[in-house]
């Protein structure tokens, strides 16, 4: 698990790398990697992010949260597009992007552990 901060969605995320960090660990229990904030949308976005959208360009998921999102005045530009923070990629042992999960796929949904399991079940 490695956690990259982006402040992309309505400034959720302002602060240091610091002080997302103790946020983190503090608000949510976080104990895995926090990367320093970067950008997963628009003309800033990072090559990390362009590589996990376009080689997974519809998450698990998504449907419905991003009809909510639009309650909120929240249109993403492409369908590709990150929806929200915790939106999570999936990928094997071998560094390929296998799966990518909506927002609101909590980290205990079966979908999502299922997909671990798969692949942690296979051999490098």
């Amino acid at each position: 698990m490695l956690g990259f901060p982006a402040n992309n969605f309505k400034g959720q995320e302002p602060g240091s790398d610091s002080e997302i960090a103790g946020f983190c660990s503090t608000t949510y229990d976080v104990h895995f990697p926090l990367f320093s904030k970067i950008s997963v949308l628009g003309v800033d976005q990072h090559p990390l992010y362009a590589e996990l959208t376009a080689a997974k360009p519809a998450a698990t998921g998504d449907g419905p949260f991003r009809e909510r999102l639009k309650g909120y005045g929240v249109n993403p530009e492409k369908q590709a597009d990150v929806l929200w923070n915790f939106e999570k990629f999936l990928l094997s042992r071998k560094g390929e992007i296998v799966a990518r999960f909506a927002p609101d796929v909590a980290a205990d949904d079966p979908r999502l552990l299922s997909a671990i399991d798969a692949e942690l079940t296979k051999t490098a």
